[in-house]
């Protein structure tokens, strides 16, 4: 045996065994008492239960709780051991077992059925109880809108929070059919998997009634239901209804959000070669969401913060609807049509979604870089992420459910993503999309594994892929390549490119790339030549390029086949510094700008030279996509600028520049909409200068204009936000009139964030008090805005105040608050400092505090690193 085939038969062992049938089930340990399902259990479950189907009766009021029954019918083939349903949290009101009544065996998290109630053979339970509504954004979640009174709800159960709503088998691999009824106010809406079949005046209220669905995975199964106003399009093959909140409805744009759904359904009914399957395709804009988000098969949610627009829609944000609405449509076949077996799949669904939305997007739509925008956005969070100590396999296991989101990060979305991508090139894509299809054919409304998405790549390929699925899929970290060649008499004499990779993460792959070689013409860089080369080892000879003429520029991974860090040779990364705006291709200039900005988070390059080129290029990029690109990264040097030392000269002198380019530009872009709001919205996320926040509250009250540009709502709160950030004269006062004038619930949140943001140490201690209490009554939207405003960058005092208390409440915050709160507390709240005794205290703590779940430590250890990096950018500065 290989080696390399040991280190998968651990692996191979445990995923046998987890999902082995329960052959003697009475002897079967007893399922933990806690509020998590594990691997394990649900595995010995699911070898019991099979046909699953749900009859739901829902009665909302609009008040805080809300009552429920759930008939649970099942085929059982093992009736000798107990068998648990869950439920989180409920007043249990009745059970009965197969027409007989049962006392409620019932601890908060699932109902236990009893052995000598069950039957082998055909069961039906029914569970009739009341529950509060969740606030958290899980379970059935309930908001009031604060401008008119009225209640929304929504239901959010991704990765396992179906049984906050209902009593269900709470777990992908059992999935059922849900006929639904539910008893709402008479002016409600209630959208579902499937569209209603009746609707009955019931007194004050009425009655929907929905037919039953298709075979679901619980986590994919919806309800919402609330006074929504309603959109309709029947102009494609599938009806199509768009929802949202009566008092945001003018913010919303349907005839954008019709156009990309009915573009989205032909293409991948085209590309999957298999209709849509939930007949109807419906998409609700809800409050409070935790995510962007959910593909909930037929009845789609997205987070109203994200597509939400009190002006025309720029171009970046008809991309950005675009993308999301194309991602969760691509979950309707991959995710909800055939689904993983347990969460350890997760990553495949998202991967998938991610490479498939943006195929879509760039050709199902007008915005064709969106492999562009993809390099320039989630790629990049993909390579920070998996060179950090940190980083994870794509695939992973996931012990229980308290797990299964911890891993889910830009490795799991873009380097899957990316690897897939990858993957197409090596095999074809014609040969991967019949891989693809024959996939979904076999697999329709069941579940499946990595093995068996891979076996039908493979069998369409004909092509064994364990050794790229072992490479790419179960080790972590991303390689490096460079282009090491010689020249002689002006030619390429001699060309390899070298592959290397960390000694904590040493695995070489085999990947396909395009080398690419420049010459300077003048000033400008034109394209010699290029080469195809699929590399594996240490060492690729091309001898394609031998020969051709010594380039000025090489640059390979061209078009960007591949999922690897570019390490530019002395040469090439000279002639990017000197004229990074002088190469015509923008995919090209994505990429030689984050080989400058690689260098400047290995403190290669420093930090001001990084700067002086970004004050030299930046204003001279046409291309809209790349121009966000780059000043993001403007936006990220200003950030390490004031983490590193936000007082000295040199951070404000480089700050003024950097506010004066953003200023200009904004006032030079009159009558280009999108290019000026770019712009100005950098200028926004630049200003600390006293003259930059005099300029932006003359423009606030009226006394200034940047001509062309329209000062919106959403604008106003950013610019309150940033007057307060630096404790401008007036600017609390600001933040109370503006609320006089918004009253609505993303201007509560503007609000709240305006508020905390405020360099005052009683609101600081106010406030985190208030996140760290698990009392709390304010929603947890409310308390992750808050936990992203205490503390920014400039304000290194005051944070330094509550920083070892905040390190120090981390074990009880993880342990007693839950993996939500922990995934927006961890990243927001440890506290760093950019210092070597932050580091220190950092490095302590990570030695001391061992026995957090993974995910905080994993956002330990992170904030350690990125601590370090700063110190160390901070110390490559070469300041005159």
């Amino acid at each position: 045996m290989k080696i390399s085939a040991l280190r998968l038969l651990p692996l191979a062992i445990a995923t046998a065994l987890a999902f082995a049938p329960a052959t003697h089930a009475a002897t079967a340990a007893a399922r933990a008492e806690n509020a998590f399902l594990s691997q394990a259990d649900a595995a010995a479950r699911s070898a019991r239960v099979s046909n699953v189907d749900y009859v739901l009766d829902f009665t909302l009021t609009g008040k805080e709780n809300f009552g429920g029954t759930t008939t649970l019918s099942f085929d059982l083939n093992d009736a000798s051991a107990p068998l648990t349903v869950d439920l989180d949290k409920a007043s249990v009101k009745s059970v009965s077992v197969n027409g007989k009544s049962v006392t409620p065996a019932y601890n908060g998290w699932f109902v236990t059925l009893a052995t000598q109630d069950l039957v082998k053979g055909r069961n039906t339970v029914t569970i009739v109880y009341e529950r509060p509504h969740s606030t958290n954004g899980e379970g059935l979640h309930r908001m009031v809108d604060p401008v008119d009174g009225r209640v929304y709800t929504y239901s959010h159960f991704e990765p396992a929070a179906a049984h906050q709503m209902f009593a269900v088998f709470d777990q992908p691999d059992l999935k059922g059919s849900y006929q639904v009824n539910v008893t709402v106010p008479a002016d409600w809406e209630v959208i579902s998997t499937t569209r209603e079949t009746n609707i009955a005046a019931n007194g004050d209220a009425k009655r929907w009634t929905f037919p039953k669905s298709k075979k679901l995975s619980p986590y994919n199964f919806s309800m919402h239901a609330g006074p929504y106003k309603k959109w309709e399009d029947s102009s494609g093959k599938y009806p199509m209804r768009l929802f949202a909140r009566q008092s945001v409805a003018q913010q919303v744009k349907p005839a954008e959000w019709f156009k990309y759904t009915k573009a989205g359904l032909a293409f991948f009914d085209d590309y999957f070669g298999i209709p849509y399957q939930f007949e109807k395709y419906d998409q609700i804009l809800v409050p409070d969401f935790l995510y962007g988000a959910m593909e909930n098969a037929g009845a789609i949610t997205f987070a109203e913060r994200g597509f939400m627009y009190k002006a025309d829609m720029t171009s970046e944000q008809r991309a950005r609807l675009a993308g999301v609405i194309m991602h969760e449509m691509a979950h309707q076949w991959f995710g909800d049509l055939v689904t993983m077996k347990w969460w350890n799949g997760l990553w495949l669904n998202e991967s998938f979604a991610s490479f498939m939305g943006t195929l879509a997007t760039a050709e199902a739509t007008e915005f064709k870089d969106a492999w562009r925008a993809f390099y320039s956005e989630g790629k990049q969070a993909a390579y920070a992420q998996d060179q950090r100590a940190t980083t994870h396999p794509i695939e992973v296991p996931v012990p229980s459910t308290r797990n299964a989101f911890d891993n889910i990060d830009a490795i799991t979305y873009s380097k899957g993503a990316s690897t897939l991508m990858q993957l197409r090139h090596l095999l074809g894509a014609d040969v991967f999309r019949k891989g693809v299809h024959n996939y979904l054919v076999k697999y329709q409304y069941r579940n499946a594994t990595l093995d068996d998405f891979i076996g039908s790549l493979g069998e369409a390929a004909g092509r064994d892929l364990k050794g790229w699925t072992r490479d790419w899929l179960y080790q972590p970290g991303v390689n490096t390549i460079a282009a090491d060649f010689s020249c002689k008499n002006g030619k390429i004499a001699a060309f390899s490119l070298d592959q290397s990779a960390t000694k904590q993460f040493p695995t070489l792959r085999e990947q396909r790339v395009q080398v690419a070689s420049y010459r300077l013409d003048g000033k400008q860089l034109k394209l010699d030549k290029t080469v195809a080369v699929t590399y594996k080892g240490a060492k690729t000879e091309v001898a394609g390029l031998v020969g051709a003429a010594c380039p000025d520029l090489v640059y390979p991974n061209f078009e960007d086949w591949g999922f690897v860090k570019v390490q530019l040779d002395k040469r090439s990364f000279d002639t990017a510094r000197a004229g990074v705006s002088s190469v015509d291709d923008p995919l090209l200039r994505a990429m030689l700008w984050q080989s400058l900005w690689d260098g400047v988070r290995d403190a290669k390059l420093p930090l001001n030279e990084f700067i002086s080129t970004a004050l030299n290029n930046a204003p001279h990029e046409k291309d809209y996509t790349l121009l966000g690109d780059v000043l993001g990264k403007v936006g990220a040097a200003k950030h390490y600028l004031a983490a590193s030392d936000p007082d000295s000269a040199y951070a404000q002198q480089d700050g003024r520049q950097l506010e004066d380019m953003a200023w200009n530009a904004a006032v030079a872009a009159k009558g280009n909409d999108d290019f000026q709001r770019r712009w100005f919205g950098t200028y926004v996320n630049l200003a600390s200068s006293r003259q930059a926040l005099d300029r932006l509250a003359s423009l606030l009250d009226g006394k200034q204009t940047l001509d062309g540009l329209t000062i919106n709502q959403d604008l106003r709160w950013t610019i309150i936000a940033r007057l307060n950030r630096f404790d401008y004269p007036g600017a609390a006062g600001l933040v109370k009139a503006e609320q006089e004038r918004d009253k609505s619930d993303s201007g509560q949140a503007a609000a709240l964030a305006a508020t905390v943001v405020r360099p005052d140490p009683a609101v600081k201690s106010e406030w985190l008090d208030t996140i760290q209490d698990p009392k709390t009554k304010l929603p947890f939207s409310k308390v992750r805005t808050a936990m992203g405003s205490l503390y920014p960058t400039e304000q290194k005092a005051l944070a330094e105040q509550t920083a070892d208390q905040r390190l120090a409440k981390l074990p009880e915050l993880d342990k007693n608050a839950g993996p939500v709160y922990m995934r927006a507390y961890g990243p927001s709240m440890i506290p760093a400092s950019c210092t070597p005794a932050s580091v220190k205290r950092l490095q302590a703590a990570s030695t001391r505090m061992t026995a957090l779940s993974a995910g905080t430590r994993r956002a330990l250890l992170d904030t350690l690193e990125e601590d370090q990096r700063c110190v160390a950018i901070k110390q490559a500065m070469t300041v005159k």
